[in-house]
């Protein structure tokens, strides 16, 4: 493999990944920031050290993360195993957090409960990905890793997914609401 080609996959996650942090660094600055409270926002400004946890630590496993498919820096890499001693603890947070939130957070009033369990649900795999993922790479049993971490990945890579799948659909919505305006 080329350098140029091993760095399709990390460019593409990195890409797919833009959204949900830029709507993270919003949410932050609003928190920090001391932004209105309003209907929409208010459950946030309830308990906002939950949700800077999880804007955090998810925003670096799903950045920081995408490194690790650059064939190069894996293997027997300290790279690697350096940033996987970071990223397992910022996947722990931001799942966590986001399960808290789930739990904790009054449903909005376009969220269903499907949407409350799909993240129930979705929010336990990847901390059991992540929690059997550092069990094997301990035995090491790197096969097993790989296969738990590419699962704790997937799962928050699909939540990336979602966003821009918002993004595009608001987008749509828009410019069908009103034809001629760009989104």
């Amino acid at each position: 493999m080329t350098s140029r080609t091993q760095w399709r996959v990390p460019a593409a996650l990195i890409a797919l990944n833009l959204i949900p942090v830029g709507a993270g660094a919003f949410r932050t600055a609003q928190l920090v920031g001391g932004a209105e409270v309003t209907e929409a926002n208010a459950r946030f400004f309830a308990a906002p050290v939950p949700v800077l946890l999880h804007i955090v630590g998810a925003s670096a496993f799903c950045v920081v993360g995408a490194f690790q498919f650059v064939p190069s820096l894996r293997g027997r890499s300290r790279w690697h195993r350096a940033a996987g001693r970071f990223l397992i603890p910022c996947g722990l947070v931001g799942a966590l957090s986001g399960l808290w939130m789930a739990f904790a957070h009054p449903l909005p009033p376009e969220d269903g409960d499907l949407l409350a369990a799909f993240r129930l649900l979705f929010g336990g795999i990847m901390v059991a990905g992540l929690v059997l993922g550092y069990a094997a790479v301990r035995r090491r049993d790197f096969a097993a890793h790989r296969a738990w971490m590419l699962r704790a990945y997937a799962v928050a890579a699909a939540r990336a997914r979602r966003r821009w799948s918002t993004a595009v659909g608001w987008c749509w919505w828009a410019r069908r609401a009103s034809p001629g305006r760009p989104c």
